[in-house]
């Protein structure tokens, strides 16, 4: 089972991870990708940088960042294959610890047969 973890944060921040921040995720990583669970990680930037693109009613709607009005920014994601809903969250639970705070959504990818 595939899923996706998007992690977000209450408060945006454009700086970038502390040396400690970054050894503690780069020691998660390297268990995850020994263990075989680690797709795809990537970190996201600060809104600043995106866009948020809506259709209503046939009309396209783009807003340049950053949202200021949004509670959550999401930070980052990672794919990961596991066997249970239940296994995602326990990686999910190290990833928090790695981080110190915020929140992890966790979504099971639907799987495709392969087209032939």
């Amino acid at each position: 089972m595939r899923h996706l973890c998007l992690y977000k944060s209450e408060q945006e921040s454009s700086a970038p991870p502390s040396q400690d921040e970054m050894a503690k995720m780069g020691q998660l990583i390297g268990e995850m990708m020994h263990a075989g669970v680690l797709l795809s990680t990537e970190g996201c930037k600060s809104s600043k940088s995106g866009a948020r693109v809506k259709l209503d009613a046939g009309k396209f709607t783009v807003t340049d960042g950053p949202f200021t009005e949004a509670k959550e920014f999401v930070g980052g994601l990672a794919v990961i294959k596991v066997n249970s809903k239940a296994e995602a969250i326990e990686w999910t639970k190290r990833f928090l610890s790695a981080v110190g705070r915020g929140i992890s959504e966790i979504l099971e990818i639907n799987e495709q047969p392969a087209s032939r």
